[in-house]
């Protein structure tokens, strides 16, 4: 916990999202001072352009989803015409959340995302929603399964063996090179994500005009694949497995927020994000519609059920021949990269928002841009998580268990985002912050806001619900088990609000008074002090 002050640096690049250059003013009654009004950044921080932006969601969307979820989203769904209607839905749902995020980054267009969008509103008990949302954070590594995955398609394209180490041993090397290039030379890595994007929409348009080819009955099979032929047979009517289907279509958008990580670093973020975001949106939901009409065109049903995380491969192979599956994999590793390239691009970022709240300890170092004008420490904490989570739980169930109680919670922290956001809607004013009013230049609108939230209400409650027979997607652990596990996790950074805001200050007589900083290279950086009762 920083308690130390430093000295307020003028530079002529300073620039504020919503205030004059070094504006300051008074902590309210609840020893918060109202942060929008003094948050400040300079304007050579603004690295990231239009492209980056548009790269650094679709990047963070795309990574392994595509080439493998539809295998199991049409096995838990039971049939080709349910399967599109989910892909439909977790689309809708996706949108809705673009719509919230963008009002939210455009009113409050810095970094740290849901950070600032929880705090904005949920100012009481003060700092809890921070506690909350620091356990999401610093506890879960994202970067890991996509570089494991990576280390899986390397590892097959080169004809070699795939065991438990050196799978994860490649995967080491995939996200400890993202972690250095963003590291130590973030132009560099803009550019390698941008590069890296390029070739993952190659891809996908390759699979899409492949399917159309594939729905002129041009394929290597010797039976062409009939999937729309009464496309609703078989399909189940179980709870769980549609929603464990939905949570994989939702898994696949995750990312329409990426930008939002960035917005400090954003050169004109408000028009940047309202541009970006939705073209990024819109065209990975494109791609990955026509992606999936492509695979049911050219991969019999049972062969896309039986296929896993190979269904790509098979679509490969029926339409170009054995030889495709290893040019696939080289392709899939790469998209792979390209997802942990922009994970850990904006989860360090978060990190250090963190860092400059004054919320962790250490704070300096987690704040710190130095020495090579990137969030290192902030990179590196996320790369340790990722790390300890890629290697250190066994094969099977423990896995699969890691993967799905990262996703979790995110559901939980959408249904306070956008909660927040109805409250705005319901109640624009409040005595305790300037400006009073909420007004941002992109609206969502209610109806829309509320869709999100029922939605992610369903994606928090349905998964408790007892799967049938055949459906849990573990082998001997409890089904509910990464939902109870990820509330904890959210829990856990409640605890730590609850030692470092109530307790020590009861014991040791004093309140704790958030006041803002500007460090020496021209950001704003909060500072606690302990102020006797």
């Amino acid at each position: 916990m920083a308690t130390s002050r430093e000295t307020t640096v003028a530079r002529s690049d300073v620039t504020s999202n919503h205030g004059p250059e070094n504006k300051t003013s008074a902590i309210g009654a609840d020893g918060i001072a109202p942060d929008d009004t003094e948050y400040q950044t300079t304007n050579s921080r603004r690295q990231v352009g239009l492209t980056s932006a548009i790269f650094l969601i679709f990047n963070r969307m795309v990574g392994t989803g595509i080439f493998a979820t539809p295998s199991a989203i049409l096995s838990l769904s039971g049939s080709v015409g349910l399967a599109l209607f989910i892909w439909v839905a977790g689309m809708l749902i996706a949108a809705a959340g673009l719509a919230t995020y963008m009002e939210f980054g455009t009113g409050l267009p810095r970094n740290g995302g849901e950070k600032n969008y929880l705090e904005y509103v949920y100012r009481k008990p003060k700092f809890l929603a921070t506690g909350f949302y620091a356990g999401y954070v610093v506890l879960l590594g994202w970067a890991g399964s996509n570089s494991v995955v990576f280390g899986e398609y390397i590892l097959s394209a080169a004809q070699v063996e795939i065991t438990r180490w050196n799978q994860r041993g490649v995967g080491l090397a995939c996200i400890t090179s993202a972690f250095l290039i963003h590291g130590l030379a973030l132009n560099w890595g803009l550019r390698l994500q941008n590069f890296l994007g390029i070739i993952k929409l190659l891809i996908l348009l390759l699979i899409v005009f492949s399917g159309f080819v594939a729905l002129g009955g041009h394929t290597k099979l010797d039976k062409k694949p009939d999937n729309f032929t009464n496309a609703f047979a078989g399909t189940t009517g179980s709870a769980y497995g549609v929603v464990t289907a939905l949570y994989n279509v939702i898994w696949s958008y995750i990312g329409y927020s990426n930008a939002n990580y960035a917005l400090s670093e954003t050169k004109n973020p408000v028009r940047t994000l309202k541009i970006a975001a939705p073209l990024a949106l819109g065209l990975v939901s494109i791609l990955y519609m026509l992606c999936n009409v492509a695979y049911f065109a050219a991969v019999p049903k049972d062969e896309i059920i039986s296929s896993g995380r190979i269904l790509a491969a098979s679509f490969f192979r029926n339409m170009f021949g054995a030889r495709a599956e290893r040019v696939l994999s080289v392709f899939v590793a790469l998209s792979a990269f390209g997802n942990v390239l922009s994970v850990i691009f904006s989860q360090g970022r978060l990190v250090q928002e963190f860092g400059r709240e004054g919320i962790l300890p250490f704070s300096r170092i987690w704040a710190s841009n130095k020495p090579f004008n990137a969030p290192f420490m902030g990179l590196f904490e996320h790369w340790v998580v990722s790390v300890v989570i890629m290697l250190a739980p066994p094969p099977g169930d423990a896995y699969n268990f890691i993967l799905n109680v990262i996703s979790y919670p995110l559901a939980v922290v959408n249904v306070f985002v956008a909660g927040a956001l109805i409250h705005l809607y319901r109640r624009p004013y409040s005595p305790n912050r300037n400006p009073s009013e909420w007004a941002p230049p992109f609206r969502a609108t209610l109806p829309v806001v509320i869709f999100f939230l029922l939605s992610n209400i369903y994606l928090v409650a349905a998964p408790f619900v007892p799967p049938t027979h055949g459906q849990n997607v573990y082998k001997s652990l409890p089904y509910y088990l990464h939902c109870v596990v990820g509330i904890a996790i959210l829990a856990g950074g409640g605890l730590y609000w609850l030692v470092w805001a109530i307790i020590l200050p009861k014991i040791g007589g004093y309140r704790l008074v958030r006041e803002p900083t500007v460090m020496k290279d021209g950001w704003t950086r909060n500072v606690f002090s302990r102020v006797p009762r």
